[in-house]
């Protein structure tokens, strides 16, 4: 991608940088917090006191999504495919026990907080599968009410956000390993970006492990959008064709991690430097993106749900580690 000095995307691309460089310096001054996690409370902040303008949210967008996901890319190149295959495998059962105690939670909870069933599934399967992405994903195929969207996705966030500063407090309390607090953040956070902000937050081989994980787990967008879209988009379109969303920069991951086995180090090398700065880009725009006065507008009901589901999932992946001593 070329950029001019009138390009669009310039103008957020070089707010984002500017507070990336800081947060890239404060995480190496404190390593326990980390860059992503710095650059994320960096935009957060940064948004109220600096209230970027229309001319810079394109550039903000582009980060905090496709920015995001070029990291993760490039983070393939950091793993072997072995690795990749074996934890992802791992990973499977606790992944099918948090994404059923999820759905369940939702749709149980919803009903006696008098929740619209919609919004329930939302929530549901932003906390179990990952966040803004699956709940973009089953919109098509699930057509809720612009607000019930918008309450997910805000009741989601906050979530993610909590998790991220809280995580590893309680992953220090529990005395946890990097690969069982890897297989936590993994299973147990929503959005990709909190994943990575965590994982990484708690060490460097968590957080690796704790990509692969969510990753195996957001691949489960396909068979979970597949059955809304039976079940929602069938009874209100008979014969309509069923629209599925493929997270393809997975696939990209899964790829690059073949290609670090063959490729040159003088050509992996590069990018695995480049790659937690991408990160740490990608997750400062994410905060400069988010409208924290926003979630005063979702109303407390909502905000219940998502608390609750959000707590039976993490403790659900605890509880399957302890008996699997996988922790």
């Amino acid at each position: 991608m070329k950029l001019s000095i009138n390009h669009p995307l310039l103008p957020g691309l070089l707010l984002v940088g500017s507070l990336s460089i800081p947060a890239w310096v404060l995480g190496e001054v404190f390593p326990l917090v980390g860059g992503a996690v710095m650059g994320m409370l960096l935009g957060l902040l940064a948004r109220p006191a600096f209230k970027p303008s229309a001319q810079c949210m394109p550039g903000i967008q582009f980060a905090g999504k496709q920015l995001l996901q070029y990291s993760i890319v490039a983070m393939g190149f950091c793993l072997p495919i072995q690795q990749v295959a074996k934890t992802g495998m791992q990973s499977l059962e606790v992944t099918a026990v948090t994404l059923s105690v999820a759905f369940g939670t939702a749709l149980i909870l919803g009903r006696l907080l008098k929740i619209p069933n919609k919004l329930n599934v939302l929530i549901g399967a932003g906390t179990a599968i990952c966040g803004g992405s699956a709940i973009a994903a089953i919109t098509p195929a699930l057509k809720p009410d612009e607000h019930d969207t918008a309450y997910a996705l805000s009741t989601i966030f906050l979530f993610n956000i909590v998790a991220v500063l809280l995580f590893p407090l309680i992953g220090s309390w529990l005395n946890m390993s990097d690969i069982g607090f890897g297989l936590w953040a993994g299973t147990a956070i929503n959005d990709t970006s909190s994943v990575v902000a965590a994982g990484y937050a708690w060490s460097e081989a968590a957080g690796n492990h704790a990509t692969i994980v969510k990753l195996t787990r957001a691949m489960m967008i396909v068979p979970i959008t597949l059955i809304i879209a039976m079940v929602y988009q069938r009874r209100q379109q008979p014969g309509s064709k069923l629209r599925i969303s493929v997270p393809w920069f997975i696939v990209f991951f899964v790829l690059a991690s073949a290609a670090s086995e063959v490729l040159p180090a003088a050509l992996i090398d590069p990018i695995r430097t480049i790659a937690p700065l991408l990160i740490i880009g990608a997750l400062t725009a994410i905060g400069l993106s988010t409208d924290v006065a926003r979630l005063r507008n979702t109303g407390w009901r909502p905000l219940v749900l998502g608390l609750l589901v959000w707590v039976s999932v993490a403790s659900s992946s605890l509880l399957v580690q302890h008996f699997t001593g996988a922790l």
